[in-house]
């Protein structure tokens, strides 16, 4: 009878210890929910680069909405690094060694460079990178877009401009010459969004030349607007630029000397109403969101890399603005329309370089 009763205290004991073992695993859980934290890692500024203005508000509502729905307390930081890219390594591996973040997001092509080495010395740190590439590091979730795609249709339009006639576009000269100007030469813009962007224009039209120039920085609109009117005096009558701040320079030069304009990355038509003839946009807004969701509900995949494009829905031609459509030829706008829906069904071809 005493062992018996013996063996009843020692799997009663057993039971309780379970179960306080159960409710400290599920404190522990719920404190660590509590403590997830994520910063947005801006390599620049938010100010006039519609990607970081993107990628922060994505991320924020995507946090917003989490702690709604589920009561919890994630902090999400958005941190800005500046404009001197040489800074950006030092400024990233600060954040990352002070252990305050269990996710850094970010979104630009040179990143997973300078994260590769972090993940090295900081193994317990996550990091989610848009508009990037990088396969196989267990700690790197990427998410690259298809920017042959977003070029190719941006010289499209470029090319379809520079050849209409003037009755069409009033602005168009016989030069056919279009332009990009671009903050800086790096992998991405080289290999890929300049020839695509070439591509693009000598698929509406084989005898149209593109000029390519750099302003240095993302935020000299002075130096930016220079370049411009020296292009135009050069016979060049659109222009695409890819200069975050930078760009404002063009929008200028183009609003006082009249030239047209086409626009990446999201809506610019009221930058300039009837001198922006296209505006291919990144949905980064819908892909932060989406991302930063999946690593809240624990469905991020790291060490994955993909990319998506116009067939997935986050790279479109805006082309219900009213403004646009007030400006803008209907006919050309059904152009273009047609060569994005080929591209969306398949129709036409162009596989993305993963830079």
């Amino acid at each position: 009878m005493k062992t018996f009763i013996t063996r009843k205290l020692i799997s009663f004991s057993l039971l309780l210890v379970l179960v306080l073992s159960s409710f400290a695993v599920s404190g522990c859980s719920k404190k660590a929910a509590k403590e997830v934290s994520i910063a947005v890692f801006v390599p620049g500024v938010i100010a006039g680069s519609p990607t970081y203005e993107m990628l922060a508000a994505g991320s924020v509502e995507a946090v917003e909405e989490y702690n709604k729905r589920t009561n919890q307390n994630v902090k999400i930081d958005v941190i800005e690094a500046g404009t001197n890219q040489a800074e950006w390594s030092s400024k990233l591996t600060a954040v990352t060694a002070g252990h305050k973040y269990s996710l850094i997001v970010s979104s630009n092509s040179s990143l997973p460079a300078i994260i590769e080495p972090l993940t090295e010395q900081f193994p317990e740190q996550k990091y989610l990178v848009l508009d990037a590439y990088l396969e196989n590091n267990r700690n790197v979730a990427t998410v690259n877009y298809n920017q042959r795609e977003q070029g190719y249709l941006t010289g499209y339009a470029a090319g379809l401009a520079t050849t209409a006639d003037p009755s069409v576009f009033p602005y168009a000269n016989s030069a056919k010459k279009i332009a990009l100007v671009a903050a800086q030469e790096y992998p991405v813009m080289n290999e890929i969004i300049l020839p695509a962007f070439e591509e693009g224009a000598k698929a509406a039209d084989s005898g149209v030349s593109v000029e390519f120039r750099i302003v240095g920085n993302w935020y000299d609109a002075s130096k930016s607007a220079d370049i411009a009117r020296s292009l135009y005096e050069e016979g060049v009558d659109v222009i695409l630029p890819i200069s975050g701040g930078a760009n404002q320079g063009v929008i200028s030069a183009a609003q006082s000397l009249n030239f047209y304009v086409t626009w990446f990355d999201n809506n610019g038509y009221d930058k300039a109403p009837g001198l922006v003839i296209s505006s291919m946009a990144l949905e980064q807004k819908k892909l932060a969101k989406e991302m930063v969701s999946a690593y809240l509900e624990d469905k991020l995949e790291f060490g994955n890399a993909k990319t998506v494009g116009i067939k997935d829905g986050y790279i479109t031609f805006v082309k219900d603005d009213p403004v646009y459509r007030q400006n803008i030829p209907a006919a050309f706008i059904d152009q273009l329309s047609a060569v994005e829906a080929d591209i969306k069904a398949g129709k036409l071809k162009l596989p993305a370089a993963n830079k």
